[in-house]
């Protein structure tokens, strides 16, 4: 393919699947000179990006050379630098490589360089949107998504963004709000997989289900329609329907081989079917493909649980050492359980500091507190995780311990059953933990409590009828007194009068 036939590749409207925010449009300069020859791999990824959609990765790459090529010859382009700030972006998403995220930012720097904001360079800012997001920056995401939505009302690939940033703030009902807009502007697939997500977050589960499985009908690329199967995936195993799961990520590993979100998620639900050999053979393949910090996390706890201690400690060591952005909770979560949970508090408390208070850090300042010793503290922020509308056996597994810890027994027994309801699978370290717990706390007593006892209540009437009988002598006594003043006033007198005699003028 000739560079010049997407020299007028532009960030213009669309969204990415992690990102889900922006978009390459490819506008042909050869118009007018015989049939078209099919799009080569760079003019697909501009296609798949403008309908919303996520390219294959090799036409993504294709893509990022052309672009670095052209600019080479047209170093004052603002919007293919925008298009490779863009591409560099959701490169560095999909294949978890954060080398990518310093590239994409000086491109779309150079870009609002060439044209600033001010004249009109919204693409360049929904880049830097959706580059914040992907670094976890949610405040920086939520402050360009709302200049390019200030500007642009109608600019649908606005609201994606927007939704990642509420959510990484934990603002669901703005999130919710702002998915409601994206479906009056745009409609396909990426729509609904931020439909699904928001009906997750409220614990809707078969509204995000159904729109999950709309994202699939409405996928226009085969790595589209295999994350929306591996969204389907996730939906399952948080239900705790592990079979259901693996034949939803063995149908997206079928359209593209080494979908890394879809190699974890079967790792994890091999382990969930005791098939632990196959789990950790996909976990390698998973960390090997998309190494993010949740996945070390979840492989490392897999080794544990199964006595391979040195192959989890290096996995420990690895995420402790590593290079990772969005990866405060896996942190702050390593340091509770496997580090010094004192540490975590300090992590996750600067995590809040600044803004960033989804369930996920709620839950994980809440546990690491517990872990610190400080299980009064923690159990507000484990309500607040627990209370929101995601449904998370994790979570109510962690409020359980922790109410176990202050000794509200009945409560802790509903909330350890409750993530065992959800997904009696949901951790190979914690669901053993948790079942143990249940058993240890015993069946609910049939006593009733002390104030409600039959002997209490007795003892209690007793009292209220003494004290009633030492009323009512009081009353006898006050009358009798009454009585004889009047007797000594002559019956009929005003008492404290002297008494007149009979018949006196």
């Amino acid at each position: 393919m000739k560079t010049q036939n997407v020299s007028r590749t532009v960030l213009a409207a669309g969204a990415g699947a992690v990102l889900a925010a922006t978009a390459l449009l490819y506008v042909p300069e050869l118009v007018g000179q015989g049939p078209p020859a099919p799009p080569g791999p760079a003019e697909r990824a501009t296609i798949a990006a403008h309908a919303g959609a996520q390219a294959a990765l090799p036409d993504l790459a294709a893509l990022i050379t052309d672009r670095e090529k052209w600019l080479k010859a047209h170093p004052d382009d603002d919007a293919s630098w925008a298009a490779l700030g863009a591409a560099y972006t959701e490169r560095g998403t999909r294949i978890g490589d954060v080398r990518d995220y310093p590239r994409a930012e000086k491109a779309l720097k150079r870009s609002l360089a060439e044209r600033p904001a001010a004249r009109g360079n919204v693409d360049a800012q929904l880049g830097l949107g959706a580059l914040a997001g992907a670094r976890g920056d949610w405040r920086s995401a939520k402050e360009w998504g709302e200049r390019v939505r200030k500007a642009e009302p109608g600019r649908w690939p606005a609201y994606p963004v927007l939704i990642d940033a509420y959510n990484g703030l934990g603002d669901y009902e703005a999130a919710g709000k702002a998915t409601e807009k994206l479906e009056e502007l745009h409609a396909g697939a990426v729509v609904r997989a931020r439909a699904s997500l928001t009906y997750r977050n409220r614990g809707w589960r078969e509204d995000a289900d159904a729109a999950a499985l709309d994202a699939v009908a409405l996928a226009e690329t085969d790595a589209e329609k295999a994350a929306s199967l591996a969204r389907l995936g996730d939906l399952a195993w948080e239900r705790g329907e592990a079979a259901e799961a693996l034949a939803r990520y063995g149908a997206a590993l079928r359209l593209v081989r080494d979908h890394g979100p879809s190699l974890a998620g079967r790792a994890r639900a091999l382990a969930g079917l005791d098939r632990p050999d196959e789990a950790l053979r996909d976990w390698r393949a998973a960390l090997a493909r998309l190494p993010l910090p949740e996945y070390v996390l979840e492989a490392g706890e897999l080794y544990e649980a199964m006595g391979l201690d040195g192959d989890a400690r290096a996995l420990y060591e690895r995420l402790r050492t590593g290079t990772w952005v969005r990866a405060e909770v896996a942190l702050g979560l390593l340091d509770a359980d496997h580090g010094t949970p004192a540490a975590a508090v300090t992590r996750l408390r600067g995590e809040w500091a600044r803004g960033h208070r989804s369930v996920a850090v709620a839950d994980a300042l809440g546990w690491a507190l517990y872990r610190a010793g400080e299980p009064k503290e923690a159990l507000e922020y484990a309500k607040r995780a627990t209370d929101e509308g995601l449904r998370s056996a994790l979570f109510a597994y962690h409020r359980g311990e922790i109410e176990r810890a202050l000794e509200q027994h009945g409560p802790a027994r509903r909330h350890l059953a409750e993530a065992l309801r959800i997904n009696p699978r949901f951790s190979p370290l914690l669901a053993p933990k948790a079942a143990e717990a249940v058993a240890a706390l015993g069946e609910p007593s049939d006593e009733l409590p002390r104030e409600l006892r039959p002997e209490k209540a007795s003892g209690t009437a007793e009292k209220v009828s003494g004290a009633a009988e030492k009323a009512s002598g009081a009353a006898e006594k006050a009358s009798g007194a009454e009585k004889a003043s009047e007797a000594d006033a002559g019956g009929d007198g005003v008492p404290g009068e002297p008494r007149v005699p009979s018949g006196t003028p």
